[in-house]
């Protein structure tokens, strides 16, 4: 990704809590794209604003996402801690010179992208803090640890990653990595970020609990919709020039590494598709060409859809 000297690295919304611990609690649930497999424009949201007054159709975007009306402040359970030793520029900020600083310009560019759209929708959008940890922090979902991996939390309405993780993409999974590949594991988890906000995470949840026959089925539909999210949020990041055409092969790399095929395979020698959770490595290659191709979120109806 190309940063110039426009972008800074605001850390007002980074809460640093690298180098220290948190202990105690254990997973209370709750967790969004918690796992390795975790990672998991205007016209986005027009897009919605059209499925919610009508144009979903049977079991589609209408009938899942609720309301825009409906979104609520975030709710932060405390202030940010602002990280140290951060550039103040964005400018040639890459993953491999500079990753903290990278990760946070990356998460500026994805929530400033979120707030331009709500904004040309006349709502206003709830920016969500990212959590920068080692090791093992204390959340709302409960105690998380570097092996659960990138994750929200719609408890605190906070993005949780240790930026360990990436290393451990590209060594255990095989993932090639790379700048846009890093970017989209957060456009992912801010994906789940706008879902809580639009509703569809707790209707989704609401869903599990009517039919625990399909709960895995509904949490991979839920994954699969961040990856079409994040891929829309890489389509005007493309446009506006911050991509590259030949980053974009990385980011799909990187969502088929974390396919729940390819992990199982890798962790078993066996794939048992009942137990899948996140989407098959084509799945999640799918879903995220699916919003960057488009540009729009009405192809990322994953509810409705075959997936």
């Amino acid at each position: 990704m190309d940063f110039n000297e426009g972008d800074s690295a605001d850390t007002s919304q980074i809460d640093d809590r690298r180098g220290s611990s948190g202990g105690g609690g254990g997973l209370r649930g709750g967790m969004i794209g918690a796992g390795a497999g975790g990672l998991g424009v205007v016209g986005v949201i027009i897009a919605i604003i059209s499925s919610l007054a009508g144009g979903g159709g049977s079991g589609g975007l209408g009938n899942i996402i609720g309301s825009l009306n409906q979104i609520q402040p975030s709710a932060s359970q405390q202030a940010a801690t602002p990280p140290t030793n951060i550039a103040s520029s964005c400018k040639g900020a890459t993953s491999t010179t500079d990753n903290a600083t990278f990760i946070i310009c990356a998460q500026n560019n994805i929530q400033k992208y979120w707030t331009d759209v709500f904004a040309a929708a006349g709502q206003t959008y709830q920016p969500a803090k990212l959590v920068l940890f080692t090791d093992q922090t204390e959340s709302a979902c409960g105690t998380a640890s570097a092996d659960t991996g990138p994750f929200y939390c719609p408890g605190d309405k906070e993005v949780y990653l240790d930026l360990g993780f990436f290393k451990e993409l590209s060594s255990r999974f095989g993932a090639k990595g790379g700048d846009f590949a890093q970017a989209y594991v957060v456009a992912h988890e801010y994906g789940h970020h706008l879902q809580d906000l639009l509703g569809i995470e707790a209707k989704m949840r609401n869903l599990q609990q009517q039919n625990p026959k399909k709960a895995n089925e509904y949490s991979v539909r839920l994954e699969l919709q961040a990856d079409c999210f994040a891929g829309v949020w890489g389509h005007g990041a493309f446009e506006t020039g911050k991509v590259q055409q030949t980053e974009i092969a990385l980011a799909l790399d990187a969502a088929a590494a974390v396919g729940d095929d390819r992990i199982q395979k890798a962790a078993t020698g066996r794939v048992n598709p009942e137990t899948f959770t996140h989407g098959t490595a084509a799945q999640r290659q799918k879903w995220f060409s699916a919003g960057f191709d488009s540009g729009t979120t009405d192809q990322c109806d994953t509810f409705a859809n075959p997936v």
